[in-house]
């Protein structure tokens, strides 16, 4: 069953020298489960697919429906509450709250979901990333892979049906990389958590079922690598 479905989506910018065409006709359908990576050179429009597929970007023509429901006729309140409940998003830069310790990031996304227990849920998914021990430390205490693994925390602590992953390996060496990597596709695994992934890297995004490559804003190839699993 499709739970992400795109038909023939457009997202026109505005821009300094006018109108800039991001995305055009892009139509693309991700079952439940799966795990997809988006390729292409920069600018090409991966991210700006990515933030559509969030709903923190409006397309600008076609259809976005994610788990059924119509991304173009919700409003800004109803997009908030549905990400909370269905879908988490990981950026290359962490995003976390520079005032908060690693504990109450994670649980931010909870407490306004009105979860009774969110300290106790943040603190079993620090432990689950490995930052029990970190979990009173504040942003600027961490490392940037500690900060990624406290984002990926954050981003799985709703046990979204979708999550979304922008380069989250991008400012990471190679090993701590590859641990963020292993705890995405973890989470995909443990609870069938379907992920999107943008990356430069070919070698990640071959770890997906299918790996879809973007150049001027279109769906130029996708390969499909679950025939070879």
């Amino acid at each position: 069953m499709a739970i992400i479905s795109l038909t023939d989506v457009d997202l026109c910018l505005a821009g300094n020298a006018g109108p800039v065409e991001v995305l055009r006709q892009v139509s693309l359908s991700v079952e439940a489960g799966e795990t997809i990576g988006l390729v292409g050179p920069s600018g090409s429009g991966k991210s700006s697919l990515l933030m559509l597929l969030g709903g923190l970007e409006r397309a600008t023509g076609g259809d976005i429906r994610v788990l059924d429901h119509d991304l173009s006729e919700m409003n800004e309140d109803a997009l908030a509450r549905f990400r909370r409940r269905h879908i988490g998003v990981v950026f290359q830069s962490f995003h976390l709250i520079p005032t908060m310790t690693a504990l109450e990031n994670v649980a931010t996304p909870l407490e306004l979901a009105g979860i009774g227990d969110a300290l106790d849920r943040a603190a079993e998914e620090l432990r689950a990333v490995g930052l029990a021990d970190r979990s009173g430390h504040y942003p600027s205490q961490l490392s940037g892979g500690e900060q990624q693994r406290v984002a990926l925390a954050r981003a799985g602590v709703t046990r979204p049906d979708i999550l979304l992953a922008d380069e989250p390996t991008g400012n990471l060496d190679g090993t701590t990389g590859q641990v963020i990597m292993d705890m995405l596709f973890g989470l995909n695994e443990r609870h069938s958590t379907t992920l999107v992934l943008v990356t430069h890297a070919r070698d990640l995004a071959a770890r997906c079922g299918r790996v879809i490559g973007l150049r001027d804003g279109r769906v130029e190839t996708t390969e499909d690598n679950r025939a070879l699993a």
